[in-house]
């Protein structure tokens, strides 16, 4: 089997090419090699390669930056997937895809499920969203999207970096503490995907030619619960931090506004993954604390 991999740079892609590679052939491509954004030629590329399977884990995920960027977020997170379905139909290739959280409101008072009402509020929620329906309006395609959140990982940018190199400069830290979700391990993303797609075409899985799911690490929490968490474990493990867990001060977002709106509550009801494919979510707390150690 022959998987083209895209992002391979990204949080999702970097740990997708350890995953994926036990399930045949990995072609990789990293920006240098396929900017997504030229939608003109990427369906000649991908032709090139012949994949059996198109796994796409690239994305325009500067949130408040696509505010001010609308047309290139939805170039990539919109056209190209639509795009890449169209290739895919072409060659006889199935399609996996990652989409948000962001894509809901935030106000519902429970865990969303994959057939509730979207209403995303940011220009990057409504980009992923509209990358979600292009997919699925491709006829004779069979697809694979999965929707996560607040993605953390040992490449690439994060909000774990981010807490750790404020950590080390500052003795007090607010963080917004009204908006809650599950901080999802991009190993844990790449390896369900790994596991899903293996069930998906060899062991019977039967699904709708699009299948939408939902995928994140068990016990959700608030953003500054998770950046205590965070500085208490470096803390326990050695790291040389200004900054102590209880130092870290709640505020709502109202304190602390960004240019995109943020959903209050980011939670995803991974149930219908977790049946169709017989898994059971870990909790983030063992990803967290095992890859502490490898950042510097």
């Amino acid at each position: 089997m022959k998987i083209l991999l895209l992002g391979k740079n990204g949080q999702v892609g970097w740990q997708l090419q350890r995953a994926l590679a036990p399930l045949g052939e990995v072609v990789a491509w990293g920006r240098a090699a396929c900017d997504v954004a030229d939608t003109v030629t990427l369906g000649e590329r991908v032709a090139a390669v012949a994949p059996d399977v198109i796994v796409n884990a690239t994305a325009y995920t500067a949130v408040d930056k696509a505010e001010s960027e609308p047309t290139l977020a939805h170039a990539i997170n919109a056209e190209a997937p639509r795009q890449l379905a169209l290739a895919a139909r072409a060659c006889g290739a199935r399609l996996v895809h990652y989409s948000t959280d962001y894509v809901f409101d935030g106000t519902k008072p429970g865990p969303y499920r994959e057939d509730d009402p979207t209403a995303p509020h940011s220009v990057y929620g409504r980009s992923k969203l509209a990358g979600e329906q292009g997919i699925q309006t491709v006829d004779g395609l069979q697809s694979l999207i999965f929707r996560t959140s607040w993605v953390f990982g040992e490449h690439g940018a994060n909000f774990v970096k981010t807490i750790l190199r404020l950590a080390g400069e500052r003795e007090q830290l607010t963080v917004v503490d009204d908006q809650i979700g599950s901080p999802t391990p991009a190993a844990l993303i790449a390896d369900v995907t790994a596991l899903a797609l293996q069930q998906w075409l060899h062991a019977g899985v039967h699904t709708p030619a699009h299948r939408l799911y939902h995928l994140s690490a068990a016990q959700p929490v608030s953003w500054c619960a998770f950046a205590r968490e965070i500085v208490r474990l470096a803390s326990e493990q050695g790291r040389a931090l200004q900054l102590h867990a209880d130092a870290i001060q709640p505020i709502p977002s109202s304190a602390y506004p960004t240019p995109a709106r943020r959903p209050a509550n980011s939670r995803l009801d991974c149930r219908q993954l977790e049946r169709d494919f017989c898994l059971q979510l870990p909790g983030w707390q063992p990803y967290l604390e095992r890859m502490l150690p490898l950042l510097p």
